[in-house]
C-alpha cells in the first residue's frame, strides 16, 4: 500500500510554527489532563447481583422454601439476562442471589434490576397472606474507601452513636460523599419480661397487658375545634416517652389494680440477643462507613475526610476514641506512586536503548516523544472518564515499550536517508513515503491483538477494559506523533549529514548474516524447526500452571469463621474471643477488626462477602508489611485446627479481581436433598484424601435440633384456643413480641414482651407454660405433647436444586487448576457411583477462570478478522498476507519456555498479553516482507531483496523488541502484573528473533526463491 500524494511528514515542516505550537499545548493539555484524572486503587466492575430477601414469619425451613423460595426462583427463571440463582432459605426467611449472565454490559444492569423488582410484584398475590414483603438490595457492590471506628469508655451505646451520627452528618456534606452509613449500631429495645407463673396467679391475661399498653401510647388524631376565627387543636396525652413511664402504668382486673412490675420486669437495653457485632481490638465500637460519589479522585477526597475528622477528633470528648481502620485513599496514594515510579523506570529502559542503539542525539529526539505521546494520552483518558489505577497504569508501562517503536522506525529511516547524503528536509519526509503506512497497518494490528480486552463483556474482561483503551489511544496517538512531531524534532536536533557507515559490520551483525543466509538457503530445514519448537511450546504448556487473579499483595488478612448453622451469635462469638486472644500481644498485628453475625463491610470492590447469620464472623487483620502478613497467616493456620474444632477458619489475603472465596470447590446437585448432601459428605473424604488440600469443609451439612408440640386439637377447639394462639403465645415467651414502640427524638424504640431470662432459656418452659383461655390459665402440656427431632437449619439451592458445596484451601504452592486437573480422575471414579440424578460440577476459582476465558475466547475470531483485514489491505496478496500472518503465533514458543523455566502460572492477564502477541509479531512481520517488496519493485531480484530487507530491517525490529520487552521489567515484579511481563518479554524476544529467520525461509519457500550461485553461506 502506497502512501497518499499528501505528505503529512513534508506538511508538518512547510508549517513548523504551528505544529510547535500543536506540541507545546499538547503537553500543557496532557499536564493538566493528568493533575484531573482520578485516582483509585483497582478499577470499577459492576457487581452483576442482586440480593432478594423475603420473610414468611414462622414457617419452617420447608415451607419457607416451597411458598417463598421456590416461587422467586421460578419466577426469575423467565429473566432473559440471567445466569443463575442461588439461595439460601432459613425458618421463615429467604435469601435469594440473582446472578446475571456476564455478557450483559455494566451500564443496562440497573434496568435488568427494575424489571426484577417488577417481576417479584407480578407473584406477590402468590404468596401466602402471612407473607411479610421483599426487600431488594441492588448495591451490592458498594465500596467503602474510608471507615473509622468509634470505641468508648464511660458512654452508653447510645450516646456513642448520637455522636457517630453527628459526625455522619458532618461528612455527608461534604462534596464528593457518596453513601455515608454506620456500622455496629445496636438498636435499643425496652423489654418487658414477664413471669408466666406471676401472671397466673394473679389472674392476668398478657395480651390484654399488652393491649392496654398500646392503646395508651397509640397516635390517634382527637379533633380541632373550630372557634370562629381560630382553630384550636386537641391534644391527649399518655405516650411514654421513657422506660420508667411504661413501669409507672397500673393494669385493672376486676375491682383491683395491679402495676406493670407487679408481674412484669421493665429494661431499657439493647437488642438481645444482637444481630450482629462490630468490634475493634475486640472492643466493642460503632463504625462509620464513608463512600464517594462515583467520578471521584478518591485522593482528593481522602484530603477532605481527613481535614474534617482531623477536626472532629480535637472535639471528641475524654472517653471517645477514634481509628481509622480502611484508608483506601493512603493505598491508592502509595500504589499509584509505586506504579509512577515503575514507569518512570520503563522510561529510562527506553532511553536508554534508545541512546545505546541509536546515538546520543537520535536517541533524544526518540525519547522527545515519549511525553508528548503520555500527554496526549492523558488527555484522552481525562476524557473518556478512565482513572489511573493498577490497570491502566500497567497498561501506560505495556504501552510505553510499544509506542516508542513508530518514532524509532521514523527517525531510524531518517537517519538511513541522510547516510544516503539527503537532506534533512527530504529524509524527515521520506518516512511518510516509504513506512508510513506500513507502521500505521502494524499499530492498527497491534491494537486489534487487545480487541478480546476491549470486547470482553466478563466482570474479568470489565475490570481489565481500561487496559485496552489505554493501549489503543496511546499506540494510535504514537503513530501521529512519529509522522507529525517526530520529523520536526528530527530536523531540529539532528546533524545535517551523517557518515555513511554501511561498510562497518561488527561481529554481531556478520553473525546474523551468516545464520540467515543459512536459514535462507536450508528454507525448509528452518521452517521444520521452527514448526518442531512450535510443537514443543504447545506440548509444553501443560507443564505451565494455570491461574485466574493472583492474591493481593496487601498486607491485610481476612478470617473467615463459620460454625455450625444452628449456632447462637453467643457460640459465635466466644469462638471469635478465642481466636482474637491470640491477636492481642502479637507484634506483627497493628490492628483488626471483628464483625459477629456478618462479614467485613466492603472496603474494596474485589471481596466474597459473606451471607448474614448467627453462625457466621470475619475478622479483618492489618499487619505492616507483607513479611509479617505472611507470619501471621503462618500462625493463625497452625492455631486453626488445633484449638477450634467443629468450626471452619479459613485465613487468606485479599484478592484482586473479582473474588471466588476457597479456591477450590466442587457443586454437589441433585432433587433430593438427604442423597445431595450425603454425596457431598463422601466428596469431602475423596478430597480430604488429597494432601496438598486442607480446610475441607460444606458449606451446610448438619441438621439442627427441633422441638414440635402435637396439638390435640379437639381439645383446643373446646377450651377456645387455636394453633395460631399457641404459637403466639410461644413465640412471645420465647423471641419476644413488639407491643408498640417509644417515639425518643427521631428514633423508634420497641417495646418487647417476652418471658424472663430463665423461662425463655429452658425447654422446660414448653411443659409448664400456663395458656391463657376465656375460662382462665391451663397449663400448655395439657393438651400438646412435646416430640424431639431434626431439620435442617438452612438448604442452599441452584438454579432451583438443593445444591452442596465442597470447599478447600491449598496448603502447597500449587494453582487451583492444577489440583483439579490432579483430582479429576478420582472426581469422575467417585461420580459413577452416584445416582443419575446427582451432579457435580466444578465451581471456585476454576469455574471463574472458565467463565473469564469464554467471553475472550468468542472474541477471537474477530480479533483474527480485523488482523486479517488489515494485512491483507497492506500486503494485497494472499501469499504475503499467509507469510505475515504465519509469524503470530511463534511468540508461544518463548512464552512457554520463560513460564515453565521459571514457574510463572499463567492466569488471566497473562493470556490476555499472549493474544496481544500475535499482533506485535505481525506488525514486524508486515515492516519486514513490505520492505522486500519495495525492493523488488526497485528492481532487486528476490533473493538479494529478501536478505537485504532482513538486514535493513533487523535493526529497528530489534530495537523496539528490546524496548518493548525491557520496558516490562519493572511490573515483572507486580503479583499482578508479573506473569504478563514474563510471558510478553519471551514472546517478545523470542518471536522476533525467530521471525527474522522464519519469515525470510517462509518468504522464500512460498515464491520458490532459490540462492544465487555465487552465494555462499559464508
Amino acid at each position: 500500500m502506497h502512501g497518499l500524494r499528501f505528505n503529512l511528514s513534508d506538511w508538518a515542516l512547510k508549517h513548523r510554527s504551528f505544529v510547535w505550537f500543536l506540541l507545546i499545548v499538547s503537553m500543557i493539555a496532557g499536564t493538566i489532563s493528568y493533575i484531573n484524572l482520578g485516582r483509585e486503587e483497582d478499577p470499577n466492575f459492576t457487581i452483576k447481583v442482586m440480593v432478594i430477601s423475603a420473610a414468611l414469619p414462622g414457617a419452617t425451613t420447608d415451607e419457607t422454601l416451597n411458598q417463598v423460595t421456590k416461587r422467586i426462583e421460578n419466577k426469575l427463571e423467565e429473566l432473559d439476562e440471567l445466569d443463575f440463582t442461588r439461595s439460601v432459605t432459613m425458618p421463615g426467611q429467604a435469601i435469594v442471589y440473582v446472578e446475571l449472565d456476564p455478557t450483559v454490559r455494566g451500564a443496562r444492569v440497573p434496568e435488568v434490576w427494575k424489571r426484577v423488582r417488577d417481576m417479584m410484584s407480578d407473584i406477590r398475590p402468590d404468596f401466602p397472606s402471612e407473607f411479610a414483603g421483599f426487600q431488594f438490595n441492588d448495591n451490592f457492590g458498594d465500596v467503602f474507601g474510608n471507615i473509622y471506628a468509634f470505641t468508648t469508655d464511660g458512654f452508653t451505646p447510645r450516646e456513642l452513636r448520637d455522636r457517630v451520627d453527628d459526625i455522619r452528618d458532618l461528612v455527608q456534606a461534604l462534596p464528593l460523599a457518596g453513601k455515608v452509613e454506620l456500622l455496629g449500631e445496636q438498636d435499643e429495645k425496652i423489654y418487658l419480661e414477664f413471669s408466666p407463673s406471676r401472671l397466673a396467679a394473679l389472674g392476668l391475661n398478657q395480651e390484654e397487658v399488652m393491649a392496654t399498653l398500646a392503646n395508651q401510647n397509640a397516635i390517634a388524631p382527637s379533633g380541632v375545634i373550630e372557634s370562629g376565627s381560630e382553630r384550636v387543636l386537641v391534644r391527649v396525652d399518655g405516650e411514654f416517652d421513657d422506660s420508667n413511664a411504661i413501669a409507672a402504668v397500673n393494669l385493672r382486673v376486676g375491682d383491683r389494680f395491679f402495676n406493670v412490675t407487679d408481674v412484669a420486669t421493665v429494661v431499657r437495653g439493647y437488642e438481645d440477643p444482637p444481630q450482629s457485632l462490630f468490634r475493634y481490638n475486640g472492643k466493642p465500637a460503632i463504625g462509620l462507613q464513608i463512600g464517594m460519589k462515583a467520578g471521584g479522585n478518591i485522593l482528593e477526597f481522602g484530603e477532605q475526610v481527613d481535614a474534617l475528622m482531623h477536626g472532629v477528633a480535637a472535639d471528641l470528648p475524654i472517653g471517645i476514641e477514634m481509628a481509622k481502620f480502611a484508608d483506601q485513599p493512603h493505598v491508592v496514594d502509595e500504589a499509584v506512586g509505586h506504579f509512577v515510579r515503575a514507569l518512570v523506570e520503563a522510561v529510562v529502559i527506553v532511553l536508554i536503548v534508545s541512546f545505546i542503539s541509536l546515538g546520543l542525539r537520535a536517541g533524544m529526539v526518540v525519547t522527545m516523544t515519549i511525553p508528548l505521546v503520555l500527554a496526549i494520552t492523558f488527555v484522552f483518558l481525562d476524557y473518556f472518564g478512565i482513572t489511573l489505577q493498577r490497570i491502566s497504569l500497567g497498561a501506560l508501562i505495556i504501552a510505553l515499550g510499544l509506542l516508542v517503536d513508530d518514532a524509532m522506525i521514523a527517525i531510524e529511516t531518517m537517519i538511513s536517508r541522510l547516510e544516503l547524503g539527503e537532506t534533512l528536509t527530504d529524509a524527515a519526509s521520506y518516512a511518510w513515503t516509504s513506512i508510513a503506512f506500513p507502521m500505521l497497518t502494524g499499530t492498527l494490528v497491534t491494537v486489534a491483538g487487545f480487541i478480546p480486552i476491549g470486547l470482553n463483556s466478563s466482570a474479568a474482561g470489565e475490570f481489565t477494559f481500561s487496559l485496552f483503551v489505554v493501549i489503543a489511544v496511546s499506540l494510535l496517538v504514537s503513530w501521529v506523533v512519529a509522522v507529525l512531531f517526530a520529523p520536526l524534532l528530527g530536523v531540529t536536533f539532528l546533524p545535517k549529514s551523517m557518515k555513511h557507515d554501511a561498510e562497518k559490520t561488527g561481529w554481531l551483525r556478520r553473525s546474523f548474516h551468516r545464520v540467515l543466509r543459512l536459514a535462507m538457503r536450508f528454507k525448509w530445514i528452518t521452517i521444520a524447526i521452527t514448526m518442531l519448537a512450535f510443537g514443543a511450546s504447545i506440548y509444553g504448556m501443560r507443564f505451565v500452571e494455570q491461574q485466574f487473579f493472583p492474591t493481593s499483595d496487601r498486607p491485610e488478612i481476612l478470617v473467615d469463621i463459620g460454625m455450625r448453622h444452628n449456632a447462637s451469635i453467643t457460640a459465635t462469638r466466644d469462638t471469635m474471643d478465642q481466636l482474637e486472644s491470640h491477636l492481642k500481644d502479637d507484634p506483627d498485628v497493628l490492628f483488626w477488626t471483628s464483625y459477629v453475625g456478618n462479614g467485613a463491610p466492603r472496603f474494596v470492590l474485589a471481596m466474597d462477602v459473606q451471607t448474614p447469620g448467627p453462625h457466621v464472623g470475619q475478622i479483618l487483620i492489618q499487619t505492616p508489611d507483607l513479611e509479617a502478613r505472611d507470619r501471621v497467616k503462618a500462625k493463625l493456620n497452625e492455631i486453626a485446627p488445633r484449638d477450634f474444632y467443629g468450626a471452619d477458619i479459613y485465613v487468606k489475603n485479599l484478592e484482586i479481581g473479582p473474588p471466588v472465596g476457597k479456591p477450590v470447590q466442587y457443586r454437589v446437585s441433585g432433587p433430593d436433598i438427604e442423597a445431595t448432601r450425603d454425596a457431598a459428605r463422601d466428596l469431602a473424604a475423596v478430597l480430604a484424601t488429597e494432601p496438598r488440600l486442607t480446610d475441607v469443609a460444606l458449606d451446610w451439612n448438619e441438621p439442627a435440633r427441633v422441638v414440635r408440640l402435637q396439638v390435640s386439637q379437639d381439645q383446643a377447639r373446646r377450651l377456645g384456643i387455636s394453633s395460631s394462639d399457641i404459637a403466639g403465645a410461644l413465640a412471645t415467651m420465647f423471641s419476644g413480641r413488639t407491643v408498640t414502640q417509644l417515639r425518643d427524638d427521631e428514633f423508634l424504640i420497641d417495646v418487647v414482651s417476652r418471658g424472663d431470662a430463665d423461662e425463655r432459656s429452658s425447654i422446660d418452659t414448653l411443659r409448664n407454660l400456663q395458656l391463657a383461655t376465656p375460662n382462665g390459665a391451663i397449663p400448655l402440656a395439657s393438651l400438646a405433647r412435646l416430640e424431639y427431632g431434626t431439620e435442617q437449619p438452612l438448604i442452599m439451592q441452584r438454579d432451583g436444586l438443593p445444591t452442596v458445596t465442597v470447599k478447600a484451601a491449598i496448603a502447597s504452592a500449587d494453582q487451583p487448576a492444577t489440583l483439579v486437573n490432579a483430582m479429576a480422575g478420582r472426581i469422575a471414579e467417585f461420580e459413577k457411583t452416584l445416582p443419575s440424578s446427582i451432579k457435580i460440577e466444578i465451581g471456585g476459582t476454576v469455574e471463574s477462570s472458565a467463565d473469564s476465558q469464554g467471553p475472550i475466547a468468542a472474541v477471537v475470531p474477530l480479533m483474527l478478522l480485523i488482523m486479517a483485514f488489515l494485512v491483507m489491505v497492506q500486503m494485497q496478496s494472499f501469499r504475503l498476507s499467509a507469510i505475515v500472518i504465519a509469524a503470530a503465533p511463534l511468540g508461544l514458543i518463548g512464552v512457554v519456555t520463560v513460564l515453565a523455566g521459571f514457574g510463572v502460572p499463567m492466569g488471566f492477564v497473562a493470556i490476555l498479553g499472549i493474544l496481544a502477541l500475535a499482533g506485535i509479531l505481525i506488525r514486524n512481520s508486515i515492516i519486514l516482507v513490505h520492505e522486500v517488496q519495495v525492493l523488488i519493485e526497485k528492481g532487486h531480484d528476490r533473493w538479494s531483496a529478501v536478505y537485504e530487507a532482513s538486514d535493513s530491517r533487523a535493526r529497528p525490529i530489534l530495537l523496539t523488541a528490546a524496548a518493548a520487552s525491557l520496558a516490562l521489567i519493572p511490573i515483572a515484579r507486580q503479583v499482578f502484573w508479573g506473569p504478563m511481563a514474563y510471558a510478553m518479554m519471551g514472546g517478545i524476544i523470542a518471536g522476533t528473533l525467530i521471525t527474522l529467520l522464519f519469515v525470510p525461509a517462509l518468504y522464500c519457500a512460498v515464491f520458490g526463491v532459490k540462492p544465487p550461485k555465487d552465494d555462499g553461506a559464508n
